[in-house]
């Protein structure tokens, strides 16, 4: 007998957590996510504060066959004025019953919280994290912050009678198979950029504090058109900053400034993929930490975070500063490949720049929608 209960203790916590392990055990480019990372995001993430979420777990026969996770996202709501629900953090054995058990339960969560409108997803917790289901590049690794899954869960959602609402894409670059004009013009556009007294530096990490304020301010207008975007609250951005801090090599770490107001930022990052991949389960412990700890200089890629000017500075030539600055490092550095995205299908004007340096569009996710 197949059934559904929620996620109410530790144990079925550490269950949900770690399903995703067992299922895709003998998968070569699948990466466990760290435990520690996953259990604070479900429990004392900031999201939790103004927003509901329920996990719950799929079971057959006393073995888990699949896990889901309601999301009532009142910032979202709030912003769009709509009244949907989102799912996120689905995993699923190759069988639709189980898959159409969890969209059920889903659905009647949401419903009886006062969701009237559409069901949305993949998302944990929103566009703001790792979201969107892999339809396209099931043959690496994703990099880091960016999801996977086996190419038959489209099958799932698909017969469900979800629906495509918009599709991301990631690009990719080989070595140094890239277009280095922006790196060749970069002192002629940053001079350009000095007559408006535009200039482009470091995040200072030494005043970290005071940076974040400004740059959340940033990162909600700059996508704040960008379909599903909600935007952060104060203590969302700065869980999301000190997260990012720990990992971020201050190189890739840029901000456009014009008279002291940031204006647009850059932000790339080591794939630390590279070595969670070889972190058993994502336990940090016993051995976890020092993998971490003594592979970090030997990542061989980064991926382009985010990558956004405010309204009013676009097409000025900061987005050709911002690509040159990072290029150049990663040439510097000598790493091996990166990663951009993901961006928005319908992003032309992003799409078409990433595309005249090179870029390939390797990855697509999906992001669905259904009516309730």
């Amino acid at each position: 007998m197949k059934t559904v209960v929620p996620v109410n203790s530790k144990s079925d916590l550490a269950a949900f957590i770690d399903f995703p392990h067992e299922l895709y055990k003998n998968d070569p480019y699948y990466v466990p996510e760290l435990f520690i990372a996953q259990r604070d995001l479900l429990t004392k993430h900031p999201f939790h504060q103004h927003n509901k979420l329920q996990c719950f777990l799929a079971y057959e026969g006393g073995k888990v066959v699949g896990r889901i996770a309601a999301i009532l996202n009142n910032g979202h709501n709030q912003f769009n004025h709509a009244s949907d629900g989102f799912f996120g953090f689905f995993d699923c054995v190759n069988d639709k019953e189980v898959a159409k058990l969890l969209f059920d339960t889903v659905t009647g969560w949401l419903k009886d919280r006062g969701v009237t409108q559409k069901l949305k997803g993949p998302v944990n917790f929103s566009t703001n994290e790792p979201c969107g289901l892999l339809i396209e590049g099931f043959d690496s690794s994703p990099f880091l912050m960016q999801t996977y899954n086996y190419p038959y869960y489209a099958d799932l959602i698909d017969s469900y009678g979800f629906s495509k609402e918009v599709d991301l894409i990631a690009w990719h670059w080989e070595g140094g198979n890239y277009d280095d004009k922006s790196v060749r013009l970069l002192d002629a556009l940053q001079e350009r950029l000095k007559r408006n007294n535009i200039v482009i530096r470091k995040v200072n990490l030494k005043d970290f504090k005071n940076e974040t304020v400004r740059l959340r301010e940033v990162y909600n207008s700059a996508w704040d058109q960008n379909t599903g975007f909600v935007p952060l609250t104060d203590d969302e951005f700065d869980y999301l900053a000190k997260d990012l801090k720990l990992i971020l090599d201050p190189d890739f770490a840029l901000v456009a400034e014009q008279n002291g107001k940031i204006v647009a930022f850059g932000l790339a990052l080591p794939n630390y993929n590279e070595i969670f991949k070889t972190i058993k389960k994502g336990r940090l412990l016993p051995s976890g930490l020092f993998k971490l700890l003594f592979n970090k200089s030997k990542i061989q890629s980064i991926r382009i975070y985010a990558l956004g000017v405010v309204e009013g500075y676009r097409k000025m030539g900061i987005e050709a500063c911002l690509y040159g600055t990072i290029i150049k490092e990663y040439k510097r550095k000598g790493f091996k490949h990166a990663e951009a995205g993901w961006t928005l299908e319908n992003n032309t004007m992003i799409n078409e720049a990433i595309k005249a340096i090179k870029g390939d569009p390797y990855k697509k996710y999906r992001l669905y929608e259904k009516a309730i």
